[in-house]
């Protein structure tokens, strides 16, 4: 498994490296020693999978508030996506910036995204699988998110005639930058 950085703190690109022969391939997707040998800390205590049927399926932004936010890594296992997150680490330098990856079943790659971040994708296929591992347990009432097309962020999502999203990722609020989020200091997040 080969960690690559990318342009917000924290986060990373995992590569699985696979082995092929006539049968098909072996590869490691996820190794504690290999993260932390990059600086990366993940305790994983639950594992999610999420299904869209539909193309143009947009999931997010969504995030843990304090003190029960998550480190993640995801992963497409089926079909493509648009995976996107936003550092909403207040003391970061990359505060309020955003990072964007096609994750596909063939391209070997998952992204890590640590605790201050918000997430979200949207489905460049019918029919598109993810699996996360996570960090901390799915707490519903420490659940938040900003929206996808927040101009306080404008992220550059693919180009698409209409989206399908839950009444609830169309509700997020806009982000006040000097109000401040979500921010880590020495290890501690606070809101």
């Amino acid at each position: 498994m080969l960690v690559h950085p990318t342009p917000l703190q924290g986060a990373a690109l995992l590569e699985m490296e696979p082995i092929s022969d006539n049968r098909g391939y072996f590869a490691r997707s996820f190794c504690k020693k290999t993260l932390a040998e990059h600086g990366l800390s993940f305790n994983m205590v639950q594992a999610n999978t999420a299904f869209n049927r539909h193309r143009d399926t947009l999931r997010g932004m969504h995030y843990q508030k304090p003190p029960y936010c998550e480190d993640k890594i995801v992963t497409c296992t089926q079909g493509a996506i648009y995976d996107v997150i936003i550092d909403l680490n207040e003391d970061s330098p990359t505060y309020c910036q955003w990072y964007g990856i096609n994750l596909t079943e063939d391209n070997n790659l998952s992204l890590y995204i640590p605790k201050g971040f918000a997430h979200g994708y949207l489905t460049l296929t019918d029919n598109a699988g993810i699996h996360y591992l996570v960090s901390e347990y799915y707490t519903p009432s420490h659940e938040s998110g900003v929206r996808w097309n927040d101009p306080a962020f404008g992220i550059e999502w693919p180009n698409r005639d209409s989206l399908l999203l839950s009444m609830k990722d169309e509700k997020w609020g806009n982000f006040d930058k000097t109000a401040g989020g979500l921010f880590v200091t020495e290890g501690v997040i606070h809101e």
